[in-house]
């Protein structure tokens, strides 16, 4: 009997089957500095120690993008080593700070089937839960993945497609329990604008890009122990339509995060992901823009320090964002997106609100 661990194909997965993956990963301090080094980070709490303890932490707490990478990374030996592409997320919510010297493990459920029409691979929805060493839960998220099937002959799963919210509604967003912002003096950002700042409908072209090297996002993916094939096997890989390796899509959400600085320096944490499209492929040597749009801006109940902003986030590449009115084209009297658009995620921040 075969010891290789081949990862899970379409027809392995079963509604409702729960899956304990392995590995589980000390975070520690160089994980932060690399993550800053790999993608250009600017936020400023989990930047510094200082503003950390100013803002009611007991230390600074890593950036919620690398947490969720980490935790994702996790799931990919069970759920997508065979896919052909991640294709979105849905219901992702921080439950809490997640530390230097924290112990993260995770473990998810089916939660959907669908097998495609060509026989050759099929979509699953996992329910994905990351816990700390007390085993409490410090992040949880939904995400669906194109798989393929070991044997196109094979019987196909019962058809269960889930039902997932469009947005995380205030009511749900899990506010960090220390976190107080009455104090926030914004020079720290080195920008003015505050919660009361931003008006729904408002649009931010950030403009800076970022090219992808080929050796920073392979050297992401490993932070992440992400080993999905699609991302390292270049031999595999160029005998696909693409030719070549995929861009690990949550490195692209992490690439246009960081542009996404400039405008929104004073976000503090991201309280939840609505919803999250991979639109076309990055490749390395793609040179990465982005623009955000403000869709809602929520109260938080009980709070007067912070509010919350329901932003789009809109990633495109070799071509400044400046240069796209919106984000879909018509085409054959359909409406789809820009070839040159890559990322579309909807998103919910914490910021600081104006004293009074």
């Amino acid at each position: 009997m075969s010891k290789l661990k081949t990862g899970n194909f379409f027809e392995d997965f079963s509604f409702g089957q729960t899956l304990v993956h392995g590995i589980p990963r000390t975070v520690g301090e160089g994980d932060v500095s690399l993550y800053i080094a790999l993608t250009g980070a600017r936020q400023v709490l989990p930047s510094a120690r200082t503003v950390a303890h100013a803002l009611g932490y007991r230390d600074r707490p890593l950036d919620d993008l690398l947490v969720f990478h980490i935790a994702f990374g996790k799931t990919v030996p069970d759920v997508s080593l065979n896919a052909v592409a991640n294709l979105g997320y849905a219901d992702v919510r921080f439950l809490q700070p997640v530390y230097a010297g924290d112990t993260l493990s995770a473990e998810s459920t089916v939660i959907g089937l669908k097998e495609n029409a060509t026989g050759k691979s099929g979509i699953v929805w996992v329910r994905s839960t990351a816990l700390n060493q007390n085993g409490e839960e410090v992040l949880t998220w939904v995400r669906w993945v194109m798989v393929h099937k070991r044997d196109p002959a094979s019987a196909a799963p019962p058809t269960v497609i889930p039902e997932l919210p469009n947005v995380v509604i205030p009511a749900r967003l899990i506010l960090p329990p220390d976190l107080d912002a009455s104090g926030y003096e914004t020079e720290i950002s080195g920008a003015p604008w505050l919660w009361d700042d931003y008006t729904p409908g408002e649009r931010i072209d950030h403009l800076a890009g970022i090219t992808v090297e080929e050796s920073d996002h392979m050297l992401a993916a490993r932070l992440y122990q992400n080993n999905a094939k699609v991302h390292f096997d270049a031999h595999l890989m160029r005998d696909t339509p693409f030719g070549k390796r995929l861009v690990y899509g949550g490195h692209v959400i992490s690439l246009c995060r960081a542009l996404a600085f400039d405008g929104l320096e004073n976000v503090l944490t991201i309280a939840a992901i609505n919803a999250g499209t991979h639109c076309n492929p990055t490749f390395g040597g793609d040179t990465l823009y982005a623009w955000s749009e403000v869709l809602e801006k929520w109260h938080v109940p009980g709070r007067h320090d912070v509010g919350a902003l329901r932003l789009r986030l809109v990633g495109v590449k070799n071509q400044p964002s400046g240069e796209f009115a919106e984000s879909h084209v018509e085409e054959d009297g359909k409406r789809r997106y820009h070839p040159n658009v890559v990322l579309d995620l909807d998103y919910t921040v914490l910021m600081a609100r104006k004293a009074g």
